[in-house]
């Protein structure tokens, strides 16, 4: 198999106030969702607020977890009732399951959701790496 592994962006509007403007709701999210799609914490939320500079309605609440197989960050904007998420893993995770985590947790059905697979000449396999690695240095001779 190559290729890294899969990227999930979610844009979320209409979301509940009370969970964009919470540094605990969002730490709580980061510390469960992990589990929940079957990552691997390896370091507690980092979640802090930030005042929204220049534009003080996009002040909001920012966080991240690193997980072993990649991260998970979330930015919220509860003035404007919106969020962003990123689920990036070099495993397969079950993602209908975190969009429904995601829309309970933020209180909203209204979601863009955009995935990608990073990385699609990351060799996973070793054979596959060394097979590549001297294909590539046969064209060097």
């Amino acid at each position: 198999m190559i290729g890294f592994g899969p990227h999930l962006m979610v844009d979320g509007y209409d979301a509940n106030y009370e969970v964009l403007a919470s540094v605990e709701a969002v730490t709580n999210f980061l510390d469960e969702l992990p589990k929940e799609i079957g990552m691997t914490k390896i370091m507690p939320p980092y979640v802090f607020k930030y005042d929204g500079g220049d534009k003080p309605e996009d002040w909001g609440v920012s966080g991240f977890v690193i997980i072993a197989e990649s991260h998970i960050s979330v930015h919220t904007f509860p003035e404007k009732g919106y969020f962003s998420i990123d689920i990036f893993s070099c495993k397969d995770f079950d993602v209908d399951r975190a969009i429904e985590i995601i829309k309970e947790y933020f209180g909203t059905e209204r979601l863009e959701i955009k995935q990608t697979e990073r990385g699609s000449e990351f060799p996973r396999d070793i054979r596959i790496a060394t097979s590549i690695t001297n294909a590539q240095r046969n064209r060097l001779i």
